[in-house]
C-alpha cells in the first residue's frame, strides 16, 4: 500500500505541474478535477496505511517535486502531449493496480475494495484524456516513463 500511496503523492505533483502550464481553460479543469479525484486515493491509501500498521514512503516529498516538474514540461510542450502523457500514465498505473490485485490476498478486502475502484477511476482519467485530445507517447516516452515508475514503487517500497 505503501507504493500505491506514493504513487498518489506523484500523481498530485502531475496534475498540479500540468494544470499550472496548461495553455487551455478546459485542459486546466480537466486535469484539476482528475487531480481532486487521486486525493480520495491518496486519503484511502494513507487510511490503509495506518489500519496495517505501516508509513508512507519516506521519498514523498521527491516524488511529488520531480512529478511536478515533469507535469510541468510535459504540458509546456503543448496541451496535447499533456494529454497524452496523462493518458499513457493512467494505462500504466492501470497495469500496476491489476498487478497488484493479482498478488494481493483473498482476504484483503479492504486493499482489494480501495484498489479496485482506484482502477476504475485511474481507467476513466485515461480515458477523458483520450477523449480530449491526448495521443500515443512515442515508444522511447513510454519505454522511459516505465523505467522511472519501476524506480519509484521499489524506492517506495523499501524506503
Amino acid at each position: 500500500m505503501r507504493v500505491n500511496h506514493a504513487g498518489e503523492i506523484a500523481a498530485q505533483g502531475l496534475y498540479h505541474g500540468q494544470a499550472l502550464v496548461a495553455r487551455t481553460p478546459a485542459t486546466r479543469e480537466l486535469l484539476e478535477k482528475s487531480a481532486r479525484q487521486e486525493t480520495d486515493h491518496l486519503a484511502w491509501c494513507e487510511q490503509r496505511l495506518r489500519e496495517l500498521d505501516s508509513r508512507p514512503s519516506f521519498l514523498n516529498p521527491l516524488w511529488y517535486a520531480g512529478s511536478f516538474a515533469i507535469g510541468a514540461l510535459a504540458a509546456a510542450v503543448n496541451d496535447r502531449t499533456s494529454l497524452s502523457f496523462v493518458a499513457e500514465t493512467e494505462r500504466q498505473v492501470e497495469s500496476h493496480l491489476t498487478d497488484h490485485l493479482a498478488r494481493l490476498p483473498d482476504a484483503d478486502i479492504a486493499s482489494r475494495a480501495i484498489l479496485e475502484q482506484m482502477r476504475r477511476d485511474e481507467i476513466e482519467h485515461g480515458r477523458v484524456a483520450t477523449e480530449a485530445g491526448g495521443d500515443v507517447l512515442p515508444a522511447p516516452i513510454r519505454t522511459l516513463m516505465r523505467g522511472t515508475s519501476r524506480i519509484m514503487t521499489t524506492a517506495s517500497y523499501w524506503l
